[in-house]
């Protein structure tokens, strides 16, 4: 499985296609939009999300709510786009419009973004045409697209849910059951921290944040549960799963850093107390007393649950903004502004979840097999009981 993304923050719409998903997985256009939705939530987002009604239209792939095995195609419209027609024309442009492209012209980079660096990559003296492609927007086709991994995932019996355990300094204390405990909870959160007390403070400090001009980050924590053992390889450095992982969250705006399990702590500590002792059981079989290595031995599941965790760096859209230069006169000035939010932590949480689930399930069809859904059913519940009677 994989995917491709295309759509500009202020263009037309939003595209994907996703090719290599198995014929007759159940699907319909609801699963994708609840994820889109949760996407758009989230405390500390900024007005555009109060534009936009992320709703996706399905064009091939799909017929009478199954998938056909063949690429789907998935699209989402900027409603914005109606304000931006001109600057963000496909046409060549019209004299008589020049004064109003000129006018959104972006000439000052900002710092921490890819204004700068795209513009000397492409030599665009317009920094508009780095900035509409290397916006965050771009997430919503990735959570699109993840979206069809968790269902399939979760037709196989495997959950995926995320929470947020930091934002700003401001720290959850992350006690949950199960996955099913952490999802109901976290959703119940406007920040997705299933930590009350850790909620209110965390929303304490993204109004500060605000209030100054500023932005503030944080750490997500994805979990996923109910992963058949042995899904990744220890034979390929690239078939490792947690690696995948780990280059899936990176890939995400603004994500700085990944932990899996303990993550960096395990530098603190005596292997002792790093290493997950075995043992067995007539009816699951074997499994780990603890989980400190997220779930992962070798590049591979080891049947306990996965546990990423996701570091966000502040947006680097700043309304007190940095100081910057002018790519024209070489001047010293102050970096541009543009629309954006003081926190998106517990939305990018949801994009975190999403592109996971996806190199999730790729590992799991590639394991298992691609074409027939029913198939790849059967061979993961036959895979499962062989691990429980080995």
């Amino acid at each position: 499985m994989r995917y491709l993304t295309a759509g500009e923050s202020h263009g037309p719409g939003l595209t994907t296609i996703i090719e290599g998903v198995p014929a007759h997985l159940s699907l319909s256009t609801s699963d994708i939009n609840n994820e889109l939705q949760r996407r758009q939530g989230g405390y500390g987002r900024g007005r555009r999300m109060k534009i936009e009604k992320d709703l996706v239209e399905i064009t091939s792939g799909v017929r009478h709510g199954l998938t056909t095995g063949a690429p789907i195609a998935l699209s989402v419209t900027n409603d914005d786009f109606k304000h931006w027609t001109k600057v963000m024309g496909i046409d060549a442009l019209h004299p008589e419009d020049e004064r109003s492209v000129r006018n959104k012209t972006l000439t000052r980079p900002r710092p921490g973004h890819a204004d700068l660096n795209g513009a000397v990559k492409y030599n665009h003296r317009d920094m508009r045409n780095v900035l509409e492609r290397s916006s965050a927007r771009e997430t919503t086709m990735r959570v699109a697209a993840g979206s069809v991994a968790k269902k399939l995932l979760k037709s196989l019996g495997i959950t995926v849910g995320v929470h947020v355990l930091n934002i700003g300094g401001v720290k959850a204390n992350a006690n949950y059951r199960d996955v099913h405990d952490l999802i109901e909870r976290a959703e119940a959160s406007d920040v997705r921290c299933v930590d009350e007390t850790a909620s209110e403070k965390m929303k304490e400090a993204i109004d500060e944040a605000k209030k100054n001009g500023d932005s503030i980050g944080g750490v997500v924590q994805v979990v996923v549960e109910g992963m058949p053992i042995g899904v990744g390889s220890h034979v390929h450095y690239d078939h490792k799963l947690d690696g995948k992982l780990a280059g899936a969250v990176m890939s995400i705006n603004a994500f700085k850093g990944v932990e899996v399990g303990i993550g960096f702590e395990a530098a603190n500590l005596p292997g002792s107390q790093v290493h997950d002792e075995i043992t067995w059981d007539a009816n699951k079989g074997f499994y780990r007393k603890s989980n400190r290595l997220g779930g992962f031995e070798g590049g591979m599941t080891n049947g306990m649950p996965l546990k990423i965790n996701g570091v966000m760096k502040p947006i680097a859209t700043l309304y007190k903004p940095l100081e910057s230069v002018e790519i024209e006169s070489k001047e010293t000035v102050s970096a541009s502004i543009e629309r954006s939010d003081s926190c998106a932590v517990p939305a990018a949480a949801v994009v975190c979840e999403n592109v996971i689930a996806f190199e999730v399930a790729n590992a799991i069809v590639h394991m298992f097999g691609h074409d027939r859904f029913d198939r790849i059913q059967e061979a993961v519940e036959r895979h499962r009981t062989e691990a429980r009677e080995f």
